[in-house]
């Protein structure tokens, strides 16, 4: 029976198939499935797996070596980016031979920030390569002189070869940084299929990354994003790669926050901030500050949640809105936060704090672009809608930070003294958190100036919005 010469590979998520379907069974995607060839490559132990020597025989195969765990050596140094943002989500800087990936929608900056990299690495006296796939060298350099970076000693080169990039990288053996971008748009000759496809995207990778881990350069690689917000391509991508970050935002907000979802050196739940301006990204090294810069504090709706980020305290306004709908089917409308607590939270709200919420319209934001993961903002949320319900303001001068549990009591949360020292750094005076049980809990050494007010059952937070009739 004769050998397939072809197979089918869906493009969004990497499955094969020997026959062609409308739909990938795998991820159920719909007309993603397209035709590649197969082409021949040495098996494992069997025909073909030895290398042919000059001589035209199979070379016999050679074994490896095995060292030891502890180098005689001190490992190299991580090289800071000169982007304090940046190095805070990598985990100190640029680590030698090892390769980011960094994905984000079209449009959201992932270029400027990586030229803006770029350049204040070459201002420190490092070799940088730029690779561009997308753009001619001309259209980088108009976009340097747009960011005010053209001056800098950054070498650029406009190619989509993979063969004749890994030769040029063979010549640089003093680089620190080599930027990819995009993978995309990567073609290796060997591979017979269209620049972006699963088998090219995959095989091209792979080719970069071994060249990276073979010398000592940092190598950065730019990722599309499908309309789903997941990297395109196959998912060993992510596997391959010592990082992946992702730059995230919203069009609408000048704020971008990029964030790390895989890091071998480092946290993954860093995040750095930064500011779209007319002359590219501009840090933010304190967040806090510019998500409350336009709040105000006497509407109702709005409450103030003492998050963290990683090790980073941040400070951002939680906004609620209720709408009567008597139509029987309520809308629930969230930005910024998991749809699927607030329904839970809502739950608890009306049976365990009795604020009756069928027949309202719920549409809940939080304030500035960021998303907000972790469960300690259930209190603020709680505020918010039942300063809302209420039509009573919070107190401009106190933030919020508690887990509310499904019987309505409010539970720890970690890191409540960093959470307490940047909101007396912003100017707040109060903050409610959950009550302190009498046996284990550490005694909080809040700052000066600052009162503490405990809460243990949602009941209470809701009282202190319900006007006084509706307390007996």
């Amino acid at each position: 029976m004769a050998k397939p010469t072809a197979r089918f590979v869906c493009q969004s998520c990497g499955a094969v198939t020997m026959k062609w379907a409308g739909r990938c069974e795998t991820c159920g995607e719909w007309n993603t499935i397209l035709e590649e060839a197969i082409t021949a490559a040495p098996g494992v132990g069997g025909k073909g797996a030895a290398t042919k020597g000059p001589t035209g025989r199979a070379a016999p195969a050679k074994g490896i070596s095995f060292v030891g765990l502890a180098g005689s050596a001190a490992p190299p140094p991580r090289a800071p980016t000169g982007m304090a943002e940046l190095d805070r989500v990598l985990g100190g800087g640029l680590v030698p031979a090892s390769v980011v990936l960094v994905g984000g929608d079209p449009g959201i900056g992932k270029s400027t920030l990586l030229l803006q990299t770029a350049a204040a690495l070459a201002r420190l006296g490092r070799r940088v390569l730029y690779v561009s796939g997308e753009e001619s060298i001309e259209q980088v350099r108009l976009r340097a002189r747009r960011l005010g970076v053209a001056e800098t000693t950054i070498e650029l080169a406009a190619a989509v070869n993979v063969r004749d990039i890994c030769a040029s990288l063979d010549q640089a053996p003093d680089a620190t940084l080599v930027v990819i971008d995009s993978i995309q748009t990567m073609w290796l000759d060997a591979i017979d299929s269209a620049p972006g496809t699963v088998a090219q995207v995959r095989a091209c990778s792979f080719e970069l990354i071994r060249h990276a881990k073979a010398g000592s350069f940092a190598l950065v690689l730019v990722g599309h994003v499908t309309k789903d917000g997941a990297l395109a391509g196959p998912r060993v991508l992510e596997h391959m790669v010592d990082a992946v970050l992702y730059f995230e935002g919203d069009r609408g907000h000048q704020f971008r926050i990029l964030r790390a979802v895989k890091n071998r050196f480092g946290a993954t739940d860093e995040i750095g901030v930064f500011e779209m301006t007319d002359r590219g990204l501009a840090e933010v090294p304190n967040p806090s500050a510019l998500f409350l810069a336009e709040r105000r504090g006497n509407v109702a709706g709005s409450a103030v949640f003492a998050g963290l980020e990683g090790t980073r305290p941040v400070l951002v306004e939680v906004q609620a809105l209720l709408a009567p709908n008597p139509s029987g089917s309520p809308r629930r409308s969230v930005i910024g936060w998991d749809s699927g607590r607030l329904s839970m939270l809502l739950a608890v709200l009306e049976t365990r704090a009795g604020v009756r919420l069928n027949q309202t319209d719920v549409y809940l934001n939080v304030a500035g672009g960021l998303r907000v993961v972790e469960p300690a903002a259930d209190m603020a949320v709680a505020a918010a809608i039942a300063s809302a319900a209420f039509d009573k303001p919070t107190d401009p001068g106190m933030v919020y930070f508690g887990e509310i549990g499904l019987s309505g009591e409010i539970r720890q949360v970690a890191q409540a003294e960093a959470r307490l020292k940047e909101a007396a750094k912003l100017g707040f005076d109060a903050a409610a958190l959950p009550r302190r049980v009498a046996h284990g809990n550490r005694k909080l050494s809040p700052p000066e100036g600052l009162r503490l007010e405990e809460i243990g059952h949602i009941a209470d937070l809701v009282a202190r919005f319900a006007p006084e009739s509706s307390k007996t």
